[in-house]
């Protein structure tokens, strides 16, 4: 139901698609046709229609694991007030238990700032980040930076882009996100979903499409098409949110008369107003998805790509679970033991536990027909068990007034405030070898909080709210929700902004200069860190051969949250489930850095150094990652920072499999080198990468440089590429990182 069109098509009167170009305009001509040049052109402070964009955003979200780092950075490098509507919400560590007094503490530093800086503030369990900016922020034609990869709103008319904090901070102070003028992929929509069909099945197809082939990677989906006015405003937003799993840049859609009904039931009928391409737009590749052939999905772990219809994995469990099995084998090695297998009884598989959660899952129209499929059932009493988190105080009171709620509790359901910790491993997480089948954003190794370093391993399937729900009427055993009959006839949702009005505090336009900002002990400053030098040796910490190691493998999520606030305990962390050992090497690097500052060089520094006829005088010494492509999923910046931290000066890869984690690196000063596509990297932890004149090569604007990989067994040679950096981010790299830059700036 999903079709790859690799090559430019333009769409006439946004209904005719041709890739036939006679009497048309260019595609650089026609590209400015689309809604997201539309968008992005208004948001360019150069005004221009140039290859670069310099953007300014409209508003901007964090959460609790964030907006304590960004606030602290954007404060060292001279913030005054927010510039713009600035929202913080509290969804990701208001249950966690880890950390005495650390939730709160962060809390009321988050109340102190929006305070302080005119900031918007949302205190713990009112909404999930996402939600809160659909249902307050967005507005049609505008612009939102998040600081979490899923910041999508492109289904209400509102580009959403998730980075890392140091773009946010970057914004605060006024100045832009820089981007090359993106390609757009046309996702043209057809047809009407059956019933059973949610967006989490449309969303786990079109992951599974793309992104292994990088069909879409860096690049803006804009949605069109007959079948989008088919589908109800939670089920765009449902797909939408799932367009981070993509590697996609950002998202756009259509607007019409249902996108209008969501301003209009939201209080804001102002903020609405229709968006369609021009008469002649130009798309550089496009992606038809026919929705009457959608069928109920399930990704089982590692990743939502990882997918196949429900229908074809009950067909042959047994070899596609053993597939998973040896997966988790080769990823975690005699850590653990994993047992899916077991799973299988009498040919049918059996889940241990369901959710429906967050950003993707706990909408109205899910929790509303999970209730319709469950209505006078039994979730049973035995292993199997199931939990729903309404993703806003709004969402669960209109739940509470039509009944959804009561029928999902007396069915046993388990419901839970407004939270996104079983995203990321900070709630219910499931027992070990448990099978948890969700409705959430990702199924990453750990994603769920088990810890395999400790042999403890547990595993996640997506599946939409309604299959989920299905199994559950089905005594655990998988289930698509395509095979029973249900009416939903429950009432459309209403949006009660009471909870809001009495809880939120909105300062923005109203900063208070004289408010103290409220620190709890756990809340650190940034340690030093130090500008480049001339040349850079590297010690290789780790080595990772993976196809991809993500975010949540570069710093864990889940308890390790806790110490968000605090860099040198949250770096404790780093890579601390992918390779254990390498804070201890990382930090011993640190020290011999700070002893050859000292004139204290380390003699095997020193030899290293020899090798290559280098001085320690002008040389730093650093710790390096290399990985084949790293940075796939969450935008949290302490990926970055915590290599920093310990003295990190450089990752090395073959591709970054995100923007965000790239802008993350540079705007913590770690250089961001790959390699060509056919170099072989066959060095260990230990081995030493010298890279001469590295800091002229950056000023000077040169994007490569021939460097030395220093071995036991002798010298090679290896050539090392820094394509794609402004000036701005020349000038970071430099200066050592992003709060260095901008204090460069201010004592000029």
């Amino acid at each position: 139901m999903v079709e790859l069109i690799n090559q430019g098509v333009y769409l006439l009167e946004g209904n005719q698609i041709t890739t036939q170009a006679n009497g048309l305009p260019s595609p650089d001509e026609a590209r400015e046709q689309t809604i997201t040049y539309g968008i992005l052109r208004a948001h360019d402070v150069d005004g221009g229609k140039g290859k670069s964009m310099r953007i300014r955003f409209d508003a901007m979200m964090s959460h609790d694991i964030t907006y304590v780092g960004i606030i602290q950075t954007a404060r060292a490098s001279g913030l005054e007030k927010f510039p713009m509507p600035y929202a913080m919400t509290n969804c990701h560590n208001s249950l966690c238990a880890v950390g005495g007094t650390i939730n709160e503490d962060d809390h009321v530093f988050g109340l102190s700032a929006a305070k302080k800086y005119g900031g918007i503030y949302v205190p713990a369990n009112q909404a999930v980040i996402h939600q809160y900016a659909r249902e307050a922020m967005v507005k049609c034609g505008n612009m939102i930076l998040g600081s979490d990869s899923h910041t999508r709103y492109g289904s209400l008319g509102n580009m959403g882009v998730g980075e890392g904090g140091g773009e946010l901070v970057k914004q605060l102070l006024e100045n832009t996100w820089d981007i090359n003028a993106p390609e757009v992929v046309l996702v043209w929509l057809e047809g009407k979903p059956r019933k059973g069909i949610g967006p989490h099945d449309v969303a786990i197809s079109l992951v599974k499409a793309v992104f292994d082939n990088g069909f879409v990677k860096n690049k803006v989906l804009e949605f069109a098409g007959p079948g989008v006015k088919e589908l109800p405003i939670d089920f765009r937003n449902g797909i939408d949110i799932m367009t981070t799993e993509t590697t996609c840049l950002s998202s756009i859609w259509v607007t019409d008369d249902e996108v209008k009904r969501h301003y209009e039931t939201h209080c804001r009928p102002e903020d609405f107003r229709e968006l369609k391409p021009g008469k002649v737009a130009y798309y550089d590749s496009m992606i038809r998805i026919d929705l009457s052939k959608q069928e109920s999905m399930i990704a089982l772990p590692f990743h939502p790509s990882n997918a196949y219809t429900i229908h074809e994995f009950n067909a042959n469990p047994v070899e596609i679970l053993q597939k998973v099995e040896a997966d988790a084998k080769a990823k975690f090695g005699d850590k653990v033991e994993v047992h899916l297998l077991d799973k299988v009884i009498d040919g049918k598989v059996m889940a241990d536990q369901g959710i429906i959660a967050g950003c993707s899952g706990g909408t109205y129209d899910n929790l509303s027909a999970a209730a319709a499929i469950l209505k006078g059932k039994s979730v049973g009493n035995d292993y199997f068990t199931i939990s729903a988190y309404p993703q806003s105080v709004p969402v669960y009171m209109a739940s509470t007034r039509n009944g959804i709620a009561e029928e999902l509790l007396e069915a046993g359901v388990v419901i839970k405030p407004a939270f996104c910790g079983p995203c990321f491993g900070a709630g219910d997480v499931p027992s070990n070898n448990g099978l948890s089948i969700r409705h959430t954003t990702r199924n990453f190794p750990n994603r769920e909080g088990s810890k395999p370093g400790q042999h403890q391993l547990s595993l996640v399937a997506l599946m939409d709210a309604r299959s989920i729900a299905a199994t559950a009427a089905n005594g655990g055993f998988i289930t698509a929700a395509t095979d029973i009959d249900y009416e939903d006839n429950h009432k459309p949702y209403e949006f009660d902004s009471k909870i809001y009005q009495c809880r939120v505090y909105n300062g923005f336009g109203r900063a208070k200069e004289e408010q103290a900002l409220r620190y709890g002990p756990n809340i650190k400053d940034w340690p030093r860190m130090y500008a480049m030098e001339d040349n850079m040796l590297l010690e290789l910490a780790a080595v990772i051969h993976d196809p991809v190691t993500t975010t949540d493998e570069l710093i864990p999520s889940g308890e390790t949250s806790s110490y968000r606030s605090n860099p040198l305990k949250l770096s404790e962390f780093a890579l601390s489930r992918r390779v254990p050992e390498y804070v201890g090497i990382s930090k011993r690097i640190q020290a011999q850095d700070l002893e050859r500052r000292e004139g204290k060089c380390p003699q095997h520094v020193l030899d290293a150094l020899a090798k290559v006829g280098a001085s320690a005088n002008n040389t730093s010494f650093g710790s390096c990652v290399f990985a084949n492509r790293p940075g796939d999923g969450s935008a949290r910046e302490q990926a970055a920072s915590c290599q920093k931290v310990l003295g990190g000066d450089a990752n090395i890869c073959y591709e970054y499999a995100t923007k965000r984690y790239r802008s993350n690196c540079i705007n913590w000063g770690i250089l961001p080198f790959t390699i060509a596509k056919d170099t072989s990297f066959d060095y260990e932890p230990g081995d030493f990468v010298f890279v001469p004149n590295i800091r002229e090569a950056i000023l000077s604007g040169r994007e490569e440089a021939d460097a030395k990989v220093i071995t036991k067994n002798g010298v090679a040679d290896i050539h090392l590429f820094f394509n794609n950096l402004t000036a701005d981010e020349r000038e970071i790299l430099a200066e050592g990182c992003l709060m260095n830059y901008y204090k460069a700036k201010r004592n000029k």
